[in-house]
């Protein structure tokens, strides 16, 4: 009986290591779910931080690259000149999350004073630290033509 309860321990041990952790390989394509999980959980997290203007906090959700052409009062400047609906947001919604040459881009819904607002945000890895590159807003289409 010890030897069958060590054989499954075992065997559950060797298989749940044996999974890759979710940034190993980035293949091109959609994100995986666990993928996608933690670049959600990422970007939630600067947003957060802006909500709360935690601007030291919210700047260590960036890449180290970006960090190091990025001081952190050029950052908040910034964040309170052109993404001011980060600070203001009504609610937001992750809508895609792909991967392509080694880049992670999250395409964000984002609600502030009333509008809709696109973010598509870039993200790098750096062995299995994400980190953001950067964040482009556009308005969201409305759906009406003219």
């Amino acid at each position: 009986m010890r030897r069958l309860i060590a054989g499954c321990l075992v065997a559950v041990l060797v298989t749940g290591c044996s999974q890759k952790a979710p940034f190993e390989e980035l293949a091109d394509g959609p994100c995986t779910s666990a993928q996608e999980e933690l670049v959600n959980q990422h970007i939630s997290g600067q947003i957060s931080a802006l909500e709360k203007q935690d601007w030291k906090l919210a700047y260590t959700f960036a890449s180290a690259n970006f960090r190091g052409q990025v001081s952190l009062n050029q950052f908040i400047y910034v964040i309170g000149s052109q993404y001011s609906i980060l600070i203001e947001n009504q609610g937001y919604s992750f809508v895609k999350c792909t991967l392509a040459a080694n880049k992670i881009t999250q395409e964000v819904s984002v609600t502030s004073r009333g509008r809709d607002y696109n973010l598509t945000y870039e993200l790098s890895v750096n062995e299995v630290i994400l980190g953001i590159e950067s964040a482009i807003i556009g308005e969201a289409e409305t759906g009406l033509s003219t």
